[in-house]
Protein backbone atom coordinates (compact mmCIF):
# COMPACT_ATOMS: atom_id res chain seq x y z
CA UNK A 1 0.00 0.00 0.00
CA UNK A 2 0.94 3.68 -0.72
CA UNK A 3 0.18 6.56 0.43
CA UNK A 4 0.11 10.24 -0.95
CA UNK A 5 0.17 13.93 1.07
CA UNK A 6 -0.75 17.25 -0.38
CA UNK A 7 -1.93 19.94 2.50
CA UNK A 8 -4.49 22.54 1.08
CA UNK A 9 -4.35 26.09 2.77
CA UNK A 10 -7.10 28.23 2.32
CA UNK A 11 -7.63 31.82 4.58
CA UNK A 12 -10.71 33.85 4.55
CA UNK A 13 -9.21 37.53 3.73
CA UNK A 14 -9.91 40.91 5.61
CA UNK A 15 -12.56 42.28 4.87
CA UNK A 16 -14.38 39.51 3.25
CA UNK A 17 -17.98 38.48 5.02
CA UNK A 18 -17.75 34.73 3.53
CA UNK A 19 -21.73 34.76 4.06
CA UNK A 20 -22.51 35.95 0.88
CA UNK A 21 -20.29 34.14 -1.31
CA UNK A 22 -17.85 36.79 -2.19
CA UNK A 23 -14.49 35.83 -1.12
CA UNK A 24 -11.61 34.46 -2.58
CA UNK A 25 -11.05 31.06 -3.79
CA UNK A 26 -7.32 31.68 -4.00
CA UNK A 27 -5.53 28.47 -1.96
CA UNK A 28 -2.10 27.19 -2.11
CA UNK A 29 -1.31 23.07 -2.51
CA UNK A 30 1.90 21.92 -0.61
CA UNK A 31 3.42 18.37 -1.71
CA UNK A 32 5.73 16.69 0.48
CA UNK A 33 8.43 17.04 -1.73
CA UNK A 34 8.48 20.61 -0.71
CA UNK A 35 6.73 21.79 -3.84
CA UNK A 36 3.97 24.74 -3.18
CA UNK A 37 1.57 25.35 -6.25
CA UNK A 38 -0.95 28.45 -6.16
CA UNK A 39 -4.59 27.25 -6.88
CA UNK A 40 -7.99 28.61 -7.06
CA UNK A 41 -11.53 27.53 -8.67
CA UNK A 42 -11.63 28.03 -12.34
CA UNK A 43 -13.15 31.05 -13.42
CA UNK A 44 -15.45 29.01 -15.59
CA UNK A 45 -16.88 27.94 -11.87
CA UNK A 46 -16.31 30.42 -9.82
CA UNK A 47 -15.71 34.07 -11.58
CA UNK A 48 -13.42 36.78 -11.02
CA UNK A 49 -12.07 38.87 -8.87
CA UNK A 50 -12.83 35.52 -7.01
CA UNK A 51 -10.81 33.13 -9.09
CA UNK A 52 -7.64 33.93 -10.14
CA UNK A 53 -6.85 32.33 -13.86
CA UNK A 54 -3.14 32.64 -12.98
CA UNK A 55 -3.12 29.55 -10.92
CA UNK A 56 -4.22 25.66 -11.32
CA UNK A 57 -7.12 24.65 -10.89
CA UNK A 58 -8.51 21.76 -10.11
CA UNK A 59 -10.13 20.15 -13.38
CA UNK A 60 -6.84 21.56 -15.10
CA UNK A 61 -4.71 19.29 -12.45
CA UNK A 62 -7.14 16.26 -12.57
CA UNK A 63 -6.46 16.33 -16.67
CA UNK A 64 -2.94 17.05 -15.64
CA UNK A 65 -2.57 14.21 -13.34
CA UNK A 66 -4.06 11.99 -15.83
CA UNK A 67 -1.91 13.16 -18.69
CA UNK A 68 1.54 12.51 -16.50
CA UNK A 69 0.35 9.13 -15.43
CA UNK A 70 -0.39 8.14 -18.94
CA UNK A 71 2.89 9.36 -20.00
CA UNK A 72 4.97 8.15 -17.20
CA UNK A 73 3.67 4.52 -17.58
CA UNK A 74 4.05 4.56 -21.90
CA UNK A 75 7.83 5.75 -20.92
CA UNK A 76 8.21 2.42 -18.57
CA UNK A 77 6.58 0.32 -20.85
CA UNK A 78 8.65 1.72 -24.31
CA UNK A 79 11.86 1.26 -22.05
CA UNK A 80 10.63 -2.39 -21.53
CA UNK A 81 9.87 -3.06 -25.04
CA UNK A 82 13.40 -1.49 -26.09
CA UNK A 83 12.03 1.53 -27.57
CA UNK A 84 14.36 4.81 -27.27
CA UNK A 85 12.21 7.77 -26.68
CA UNK A 86 13.44 11.10 -26.83
CA UNK A 87 10.77 13.56 -26.35
CA UNK A 88 7.22 13.26 -25.24
CA UNK A 89 4.94 16.46 -25.02
CA UNK A 90 1.10 16.01 -24.50
CA UNK A 91 -1.44 18.75 -24.80
CA UNK A 92 -3.91 17.15 -23.21
CA UNK A 93 -8.29 18.60 -23.00
CA UNK A 94 -10.68 17.54 -20.48
CA UNK A 95 -14.14 18.29 -20.79
CA UNK A 96 -16.94 19.13 -18.25
CA UNK A 97 -20.53 18.02 -19.23
CA UNK A 98 -23.21 16.77 -17.06
CA UNK A 99 -22.76 13.05 -16.59
CA UNK A 100 -25.09 9.75 -16.55
CA UNK A 101 -25.83 10.78 -13.19
CA UNK A 102 -27.15 14.31 -14.02
CA UNK A 103 -23.41 15.97 -12.51
CA UNK A 104 -21.12 18.25 -13.65
CA UNK A 105 -17.94 16.38 -14.10
CA UNK A 106 -15.02 15.94 -16.40
CA UNK A 107 -16.57 13.36 -18.60
CA UNK A 108 -13.70 13.10 -21.15
CA UNK A 109 -10.45 13.25 -21.64
CA UNK A 110 -7.94 13.65 -24.94
CA UNK A 111 -4.63 13.07 -24.50
CA UNK A 112 -2.43 14.36 -27.76
CA UNK A 113 0.93 13.16 -27.60
CA UNK A 114 3.61 14.40 -29.61
CA UNK A 115 6.63 11.64 -29.52
CA UNK A 116 9.90 11.21 -30.92
CA UNK A 117 11.73 7.59 -30.75
CA UNK A 118 14.97 7.20 -32.07
CA UNK A 119 17.55 4.11 -31.18
CA UNK A 120 18.27 0.96 -33.10
CA UNK A 121 14.57 -0.67 -32.97
CA UNK A 122 11.60 1.76 -35.12
CA UNK A 123 8.08 1.75 -33.77
CA UNK A 124 5.27 0.71 -36.02
CA UNK A 125 1.82 2.06 -35.51
CA UNK A 126 0.85 -1.39 -33.54
CA UNK A 127 3.82 -1.28 -31.60
CA UNK A 128 2.25 2.62 -30.45
CA UNK A 129 -0.97 1.13 -30.25
CA UNK A 130 -0.19 -1.30 -27.81
CA UNK A 131 1.87 1.40 -25.33
CA UNK A 132 -0.96 3.63 -25.60
CA UNK A 133 -3.05 0.67 -24.56
CA UNK A 134 -0.68 -0.67 -21.92
CA UNK A 135 -0.13 2.46 -20.76
CA UNK A 136 -3.36 3.49 -20.00
CA UNK A 137 -4.33 -0.08 -18.53
CA UNK A 138 -1.84 0.60 -15.91
CA UNK A 139 -2.39 4.03 -15.45
CA UNK A 140 -3.01 4.47 -11.54
CA UNK A 141 -5.02 7.53 -12.21
CA UNK A 142 -7.06 6.14 -14.96
CA UNK A 143 -8.06 3.52 -12.97
CA UNK A 144 -9.30 5.95 -10.63
CA UNK A 145 -11.46 8.50 -12.40
CA UNK A 146 -15.03 7.67 -14.60
CA UNK A 147 -13.77 9.92 -17.15
CA UNK A 148 -13.72 8.36 -20.61
CA UNK A 149 -9.70 8.76 -21.79
CA UNK A 150 -8.94 9.03 -25.66
CA UNK A 151 -5.34 9.30 -27.32
CA UNK A 152 -5.28 11.00 -30.11
CA UNK A 153 -1.35 11.86 -30.59
CA UNK A 154 1.33 11.79 -33.13
CA UNK A 155 4.12 10.04 -33.12
CA UNK A 156 7.69 10.00 -35.46
CA UNK A 157 11.68 8.20 -35.56
CA UNK A 158 14.42 9.46 -36.26
CA UNK A 159 17.17 7.14 -37.44
CA UNK A 160 20.12 7.35 -35.08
Amino acid sequence: MSTYLAEIAWRRRSGERFVDSRYSRVHEWKFDGGVSVAASSAVSSVPLPYSDPRNVDPEEALVAAISSCHMLTFLYRAAKSGFVVDAYDDRAVGTMTTDTRGRQSITSVTLAPDIQFSGSIEPNEEAVARLHHEAHEECYIANSVRSEILVAGTWRYASA
